[in-house]
This record gives C-alpha cells, structure tokens and sequence, in this order.
C-alpha cells in the first residue's frame, strides 16, 4: 500500500501522523511511505530524518495525495487537503463528522472512504482518542488556570490556592480519559474538584484521587449548581462518533462569577456546554457574559512533540492493518468507516 502523511494545515496544528520511527516499520513490511517536505517539522521530525526511515519525501502536497492512496493525517481535511483528495483515497484521521455536517457532505462529493480515529472503538475503549484526551485533559487544566489570571481577563485566583487562601473550584463534566486526567491535575494543584458522571466505577476512581475531589451523579439540578459556583469548568463529554449534548445552558453559564473560565474539550464534538463555539490557538478565547470561554478543536496541538509520538504510538498497529489485505474483515477496522466510497455509513451520523 501507498501511505502518504501530508503537512498538517489547520490553524497552528503542529503534530505529524506518524514518527520517522514507525514509518521505518511501514517501510519494512513493504508499503511505500510518502511523507510531504516539512510535515514533522514542528514535532521535531526532520525531512531527513524521515528519508532515512526509507520514506520518499515529496516537495508539495499535490504530488504527495498523487503518489498515495492511503492517506494518514491528524486533523481532519480542510480546504487546502480537499483540493487534493479524490475518490481511490482512503482517509485515516480525526474526523469528527457529527459535528462537521458541511465536511461530510464535501468528503460525500468527492466520494472517497474515510475512517475516523475516534470511532477505532476495541469495547469500550478508544486507543485512537485516548492519548489525545489525556493529553486535552491535562492541558484544559493548566490553560483554565492560566486564564484565570487578572492578566489574561480572569478573577485573578490561584486555582490550587494556599495556606490562609481559599481554592480555586473545577467542576469537570465527565469521568473518562479527558476529564479523569483534567481532575488528577486540578486535585494535585490543591483546587476543590467536582467531577460530574453516570458511571458509579468512574466516580469512584476521581474520589479515589484525594479528599479535595468529590464525583456526583450528573442530575441536571446538581450540575446547574455546582456551575454557578465553579471557577473554571471543563467539558469533557463524549459518545463516539455522535455530536456531543448540552449539559450546560446559557442560562448556567450566565450564573457564574464574572472572571471565571470554561474550557470545552468536547468543542470538537460540538461542545457540552451551550455557550461554547469552536476556536483555534491563533485566537483561542472569547468572552461571553463574563465568562472567558476557550474552544480549540485540536487542543493536544499546542504540546506536538509529546503528541505526535503518543499518537504515532497509538496509530502503528491500527494502521498496519489497515495497509494488508483484506482489511474490511476487521470488525473493529469495518466499524470506523465514517464515509464509504461517498456513502455517509456510520451509525452515530445516521441516527
């Protein structure tokens, strides 16, 4: 199989699909690997690194898409890859289609197959959004406190407080990867976190991180009041492949303290939280009824060395069947088809 792993384009996105060490693996089972000049680059990756891997690497993305029929990238296509893409191409990426009906109905006209990392589902677990999410969820907490800074437009509170000071509140809307990573690092700040859940096994493992984290049940009352008294808020809600529900209204978000923070990492699923509207790292925040709001669809962006090697590490073997024959004998594989040869397939984009 040709594999290509184009440069990244979105806004400010620096991770690479694959490490010159996995394409190295690639490489020895006989596939050729395509790799667009610059792509690792901001992962740390050199051209030559790559080439030495056994990639050819290609001057522009025309004659990467040209000379590939797999196509292995992190974000989903934007305008400048849709340019390239046609029907004999496979994508292999984030997708997230549930909220992104327009890109749907442009891959649907182009007429190719897509499979979206998030919806790789092994049982319950994700391995595709995993890495990302604990990632998303350690960063939701370090930039919520960061933007509670009088500085940055927030009430000016130490979130992990001090002696004589009191801490700062998180409430965190879920109990998987994301928010269970975004409550260990507000719990060893020293913040009073409340972690919202149905899953009584989740709740138990964030109460078992420390006497400051408490989980509820996620009953619309508790939220509405846990909201009104949070300094930063994070959602971190997901049901794969499926646009994500509004937990939080505007109406919530209007009780909160003027200065306070919400961070969606869900925004790329269409946001938990009613107020939320996507964003990027070129203008990451917006301010709504006092509250400053942050919605960067690709959040693990901004840290693309640890990403792209957690998401290479993730994608290899995934990818390595996708590459052999017969790879639509794979349930697992056959179940992440997003869009098949223009058809919309998947059934959390069909209910």
């Amino acid at each position: 199989m040709d594999i290509g792993i184009p440069k990244e384009i979105k806004v400010l996105e620096g991770r690479v699909a694959l490490v010159p060490a996995a394409v190295a693996e690639l490489c020895r089972f006989g596939h050729g690997v395509f790799v667009e000049t610059g792509a690792g680059q901001a992962s740390g990756y050199s051209d030559a690194a790559y080439a030495q891997a056994g990639a050819q690497v290609v001057d522009n993305a025309a004659g990467l898409y040209a000379h590939s029929r797999l196509i292995v990238k992190v974000k989903e296509p934007v305008a400048g890859d849709l340019e390239h893409l046609t029907r004999d191409h496979i994508v292999f990426s984030y997708l997230h289609l549930a909220a992104l009906p327009e890109l749907t109905r442009e891959l649907q006209a182009i007429g190719l197959t897509a499979i979206g990392f998030e919806t790789i589902a092994a049982g319950r677990q994700l391995p595709l959004l995993a890495p990302m999410s604990d990632i998303a969820g350690r960063l939701a907490v370090q930039i919520g406190s960061n933007l509670l800074y009088r500085p940055q437009g927030g009430k000016g509170l130490l979130l992990g407080g001090l002696p004589g000071v009191e801490r700062g509140r998180v409430v965190i809307l879920g109990a998987g990867v994301a928010g269970g990573n975004a409550a260990l690092v507000a719990a060893a700040l020293g913040a009073e976190v409340t972690v919202f859940d149905r899953d009584r096994e989740k709740l138990a493992r964030m109460r078992a991180l420390g006497g400051n984290v408490t989980g509820l049940h996620s009953y619309g009352e508790s939220i509405a009041e846990a909201v009104r008294g949070a300094d930063l808020l994070i959602g971190a809600i997901l049901v794969p492949g499926k646009k994500a529900t509004h937990l939080v209204s505007e109406a919530m978000v209007k009780s909160m303290q003027a200065g306070s923070v919400i961070v969606d990492i869900a925004v790329d699923q269409g946001g938990c939280i009613e107020t939320t509207r996507p964003t990027d790292y070129s203008q990451p925040t917006f301010e709504q009824h006092g509250v400053t709001h942050f919605g960067v669809t690709n959040m693990p962006g901004a840290v693309p060395r640890s990403a792209t090697q957690a998401l290479s590490a993730a994608i290899l073997p995934w990818l390595e069947r996708l590459a052999a024959p017969g790879w639509r004998e794979e349930p697992i594989l056959a179940g992440a088809v997003n869009v098949d040869a223009g058809k919309v397939v998947h059934p959390a984009l069909l209910g």
